[in-house]
């Protein structure tokens, strides 16, 4: 996939990249494969904003991808590249032998025509899924699962993969993107390769109308705002926060205040992503 520049015609276009769309093969989705999307608004069911600057938007429909390739040792033939208005990534239209179609992340490498397969035996190559115990050390892996049966949770975005470290006991040790080593356990599944559309990343939105087609609505800076709005509003002119440290609005810590309190999987990080990213 590349990123498509624009000459600028208009002010929106002067900053605006998006993409070419070359691998997308085609263009409708799979009817039995979508269900309606609900929109909140980012409120919940007291009608309370809970998350804010959400709203608006593009109508969606959500299509129904297969994460955990339960289907094992079924030959799946891939018959469309498809693009998913919900994610980053690109997804597959796979068809199975039995008839049954489902979609899959469309990892890099793979095209219309391929065949896929998922099971403790199957070949070492890009759209396969194999249980870690069976990914020889070394091997890039997506769509990783973190409890054996509950489907892919890490490893999902575009571009994004991980490594096979090691093996030892009943867990292996995967580098995350962030660089940080995790402890799965075995059992769990993962897909070879590389999440595709790799170049998301360097797609520039260029204008505030397609932040909003997004259902993105606008943020203010706290710095603008009054006292009364934001802990770092008031003051003549510009001025700082005047405080220590950055606070949301309810005057909690922010910005690198660090907010992780599952301890209960800390045991499973061997290396943490912030000790990666210092070396």
């Amino acid at each position: 996939m590349a990123v498509k520049i624009y000459k600028p015609k208009t002010n929106g276009q002067r900053h605006k990249t998006s993409y070419t769309f070359e691998e997308i093969t085609k263009t409708r989705p799979e009817r039995s494969l979508i269900v309606a999307k609900k929109e909140h608004a980012g409120r919940n069911a007291s009608g309370r904003v809970t998350v804010r600057h959400r709203g608006g938007g593009s109508r969606r429909q959500i299509r129904l991808v297969d994460f955990k390739r339960e289907k094992t040792n079924i030959p799946a033939k891939v018959s469309a590249i498809e693009y998913d208005p919900n994610r980053t990534a690109r997804l597959a239209l796979l068809t199975y032998a039995d008839g049954e179609k489902r979609y899959i992340l469309a990892p890099i490498g793979v095209k219309v025509g391929d065949t896929l397969l998922s099971g403790p035996n199957v070949e070492i190559r890009p759209g396969n899924n194999l249980p870690l115990a069976n990914i020889p050390v070394g091997t890039t892996i997506h769509a990783i699962e973190l409890h054996p049966g509950k489907g892919a949770q890490i490893c999902r975005s575009a571009g994004s993969s991980a490594q096979l470290l090691a093996k030892e006991g009943k867990y292996a040790h995967v580098r995350m993107p962030s660089g940080e080593v995790r402890l799965v356990l075995q059992e769990c599944s993962a897909s070879i390769g590389q999440v595709g559309n790799v170049e998301h990343s360097n797609v520039k939105l260029g204008k505030a109308g397609r932040a909003r087609h997004m259902g993105l609505r606008p943020e203010v800076r706290g710095s603008a705002m009054s006292p009364r709005d934001h802990p770092h509003g008031g003051g003549e002119g510009r001025s700082s926060i005047g405080m220590p440290g950055p606070k949301t609005p309810w005057g909690m810590p922010t910005l690198g205040y660090k907010t992780r309190t599952n301890k209960r999987t800390d045991a499973m990080i061997i290396r943490h992503r912030s000790k990666a990213k210092r070396k």
